[in-house]
C-alpha cells in the first residue's frame, strides 16, 4: 500500500470514531453505553434538526462498537462519585452556596436596591 493511502484509510478511521462516545466520557461518568444513548435520545428529540439526524445514524454503529470496547473502562469509573467530576454539579453546588449566602444567584455578593 502507498503511504498516501494508508494515510487517507488512517483519517478516515479517525473521522468514524464513535464521536459520542469520545464526548460522552469527557464530562462526568454517565454509565455504560452513554454514547449510543446519547445518539438514541437526539434522535428522538424534537429538538435536534433534520441535517444532523443522517449524522447521528451514521454515528450509532461506531458509537455502539465504541461503547463496547471501552465497556472496561466505563466499569473501571463505575465506583466514582459522579459529582466530583461534573463541572455541571460542581456549578449548580456553588450557585446554590452562593444563593443561600447572599440572596443573589449568580455573583455571591449582595446588590443595593434601585433607588
Amino acid at each position: 500500500m502507498k503511504p498516501t493511502k494508508i494515510m487517507a484509510l488512517s483519517c478516515l478511521l479517525l473521522t468514524v470514531n464513535g464521536c459520542s462516545s469520545v464526548m460522552s466520557r469527557t464530562g462526568a461518568d454517565q454509565g455504560y453505553y452513554s454514547g449510543t444513548r446519547a445518539n438514541v435520545d437526539m434522535m428522538k428529540s424534537d429538538d435536534t434538526s433534520f441535517v444532523m439526524m443522517p449524522l447521528l445514524a451514521i454515528d450509532l454503529p461506531f458509537s455502539a462498537v465504541m461503547d463496547t470496547v471501552l465497556l472496561p473502562y466505563d466499569y473501571l469509573r463505575s465506583d466514582k462519585d459522579k459529582k466530583a467530576d461534573s463541572p455541571k454539579a460542581r456549578v449548580q453546588q456553588d450557585e446554590e452556596k452562593n444563593l443561600a449566602a447572599s440572596g443573589n444567584p449568580g455573583q455571591g455578593m449582595p446588590t443595593k436596591p434601585a433607588r
